[in-house]
């Protein structure tokens, strides 16, 4: 819907340089939308499709290989599922920026091998630490240029950084099972949306509007890194990331989940207010100058649109994301 052409600034950074004194130191009842013509929208869904489904298009370091077992970093949590993708595989994943870096020691399904910290910061990380009993883990002083030299150009890092291990991966069926009995559960699907800074954002408003997941495919869409994190500004903790193998399939079985699907078109006949959608509902939104792919739009019950002024044709991707989730959310 939001998704006309600009221009995008998508460089991530999978592998990030770390000097070598740092390293060296130690099925349910379902709501059912009462806007639509239910009837119609079955029909569709029981329609058998022909043609082939389109599948949507990080390495070791020098690290010691014991901090990956330290006992105490929690591995609790979920197990990599059967839609999991291989986005989170980046062993050296280093997060940076106070609520990242808060987020993640909070969070017991982090694992964490290492912090570093300017001093003006050090007492709050160690602080944090007590607060999660997360007492094995080193804390090593860094100075404002050690950490610049670790970091992107640029990185706003406010004196902190943590090396640690990708998040465990929720499949689909995961997502599914653990909101079986839910009424309410609202998830986002993004088709190709590739820039990290508008899927941290999105992230962002997802959990600020409740949303359950974000889902994305397995390629053209951008792993966990700090610049992601960072944008998330400490939601990639909280809200599950999950990556797609195919995100046909995933629409399907979503669908079969009595989740109702509405994909975002800025040509839509209907708001998204005036389709009424209530219950499980997945918003689909495409990406920033195609928008929904064909196959992805013919998965979809219903298209809807925001409704906007003449003097703007479209919004960002993820400020038409927080719109929508806020939509859904005020109900």
């Amino acid at each position: 819907m939001c998704c006309q052409q600009q221009k995008k600034h998508e460089i991530v950074f999978p592998f990030l340089y770390v000097p070598q004194a740092l390293l060296s130191e130690s099925n349910k009842v379902h709501s059912v939308p009462y806007g639509p013509e239910v009837s119609a929208i079955m029909s569709r869904r029981n329609k058998p499709r022909s043609g082939n489904r389109h599948q949507g298009d990080v390495g070791q370091d020098n690290l010691p290989h014991n901090d990956e077992n330290r006992e105490g970093n929690s591995r609790r949590g979920r197990k990599r599922g059967r839609d999991g993708g291989s986005a989170s595989g980046n062993s050296r994943l280093i997060l940076f920026g106070r609520h990242p870096v808060m987020m993640a020691i909070a969070n017991p399904q982090r694992t964490i091998h290492k912090i570093w910290a300017t001093e003006n910061v050090r007492d709050e990380i160690n602080a944090a630490l007590a607060d999660a009993e997360r007492h094995d883990v080193a804390v090593d002083a860094a100075g404002r240029t050690d950490l610049d030299e670790m970091l992107p150009p640029g990185t706003v890092h406010q004196g902190m950084a943590i090396h640690c291990a990708p998040l465990p991966q929720l499949s689909v069926e995961e997502l599914i099972a653990d909101h079986r009995d839910s009424e309410q559960c609202t998830v986002l699907i993004l088709d190709q949306v590739t820039d990290p800074h508008n899927v941290g954002a999105i992230l962002r408003s997802a959990a600020a509007f409740g949303a359950s997941a974000v889902i994305v495919p397995d390629r053209h869409a951008p792993p966990e890194t700090g610049v992601l994190a960072k944008s998330a500004s400490g939601a990639l903790e909280t809200v599950p990331y999950i990556h797609a193998g195919n995100l046909n399939q995933t629409l399907e079985k979503l669908k079969g989940a009595h989740f109702w699907l509405a994909g975002m078109d800025g040509y839509a006949e209907q708001t998204l207010a005036e389709a009424k959608l209530y219950g499980r509902v997945g918003i689909v939104m495409g990406s920033e100058g195609e928008g929904l792919r064909r196959l992805t739009r013919e998965s979809c019950d219903f298209l809807v649109k925001l409704p906007m002024s003449d003097r703007i044709e479209s919004l960002n991707v993820s400020n038409a994301a927080a719109v929508a989730l806020y939509e859904l959310y005020r109900k």
